[in-house]
């Protein structure tokens, strides 16, 4: 176990290393179906491969992105020319990793509220997986903030869920990103999303205490502090950054091996403004390396400058590596406020 303890901190110090990040393209077929629909592309396996690959042969990736969240179909797929995907993605020097929850149900007995599902089987899975040489994993709980909402069942159902999973991950020898995302929706303050993510991340790493996880093995993905999208005061990227910093400050500890943000909704410029707030004024307090893991933030453009369409591939890609760039920056803290 003293080996694998030791593998877990290296990958997972390897994670947030250089000032880099990660990319999140684990969307679920449903998910990115839906994207394609908005963008005109045909729902198909062979579109959803081609997208994949669009991201993960750009020129450069590894130069502003340390890992890859996959979806188990990308896994299993390779580029037209026949490599398989995580060849290009070693190639590249970038960390390939997989999404390993299973979507959300209802919480029985309390509307409106969802637990994640995929705890059934895991330990096969990863198994599988750390085989194929996946290295980390993720695990995603969603809060929902309404009325008096979250309940404190939700909580603990979704903590104990990802400290089931982190503790699992880590007996496989693959380094978990634990996922407690308190989603925008709704029209709440963004000091009552303070409160309730400081709740959540102290429900968290309680849980992850009692069940031993090792958490200089771990990558936290949480949310920003942020006021619902349908609030009708937003606040700006010093006010979120002062919040959120003090959140984290108050329920992390010291020794996780970093913090990478999920951008949950935000615009690519927001996203980016907000965690270069973070690291530019609060740098010398934060005991983590503060980075990213970004899904839409990052390649949204990329898939409406795409749309399918061979002769888009070079502009896409020059997007998609244009906000990976613009992210490494705000992870230094020297992104350029024009």
């Amino acid at each position: 176990m003293e080996h694998i303890t030791t593998q877990l901190i290296s990958t997972a110090k390897a994670m947030v290393a250089d000032f880099k990040g990660l990319v999140a393209i684990d969307e679920s077929v449903a998910t990115l179906n839906k994207r394609f629909e908005l963008a005109g592309i045909p729902q198909t396996e062979a579109f959803r491969r081609a997208y994949r690959e669009v991201l993960i042969t750009t020129p450069g990736i590894g130069d502003y992105i340390n890992g890859a969240i996959l979806f188990d179909e990308t896994v299993h797929q390779q580029t037209l020319s026949g490599v398989p995907f995580l060849e290009e993605l070693k190639k590249a020097g970038v960390i390939p990793g997989i999404k390993l929850d299973e979507g959300t149900e209802d919480l029985a007995g309390f509307p409106k509220e969802k637990v994640t599902r995929g705890l059934d089987d895991l330990q096969e899975r990863l198994t599988i997986y750390a085989a194929l040489g996946l290295r980390f994993a993720k695990w995603r709980g969603v809060i929902l903030i309404d009325g008096e909402l979250p309940s404190d069942a939700c909580i603990v159902s979704n903590t104990h869920a990802l400290a089931r999973y982190a503790a699992a991950c880590q007996r496989a020898g693959i380094v978990p990103i634990v996922e407690p995302e308190v989603i925008m929706d709704g029209n709440h303050t963004i000091e009552r999303c303070a409160v309730v993510t400081e709740k959540v991340l102290r429900s968290l790493f309680q849980e992850l205490y009692l069940l031993k996880v090792e958490l200089g093995g771990l990558i936290l993905k949480p949310n920003m502090i942020l006021a619902g999208k349908d609030a009708p005061d937003k606040a700006n990227s010093a006010l979120v950054a002062k919040l959120t910093v003090n959140c984290l400050r108050n329920a992390v500890p010291a020794t996780v091996a970093g913090i990478a943000f999920l951008s949950g909704g935000q615009d690519p410029l927001t996203a980016s403004q907000n965690l270069n707030e973070i690291n530019s004024v609060y740098k010398a307090v934060l005991p983590w390396p503060v980075t990213y893991s970004f899904s839409r933030a990052l390649h949204q453009p990329a898939l409406e400058i795409w749309k399918g369409k061979q002769e888009n591939i070079k502009a896409a890609q020059a997007s998609f590596l244009e906000l990976a760039k613009a992210n490494h920056e705000a992870r230094k803290g020297i992104l350029s406020r024009n």
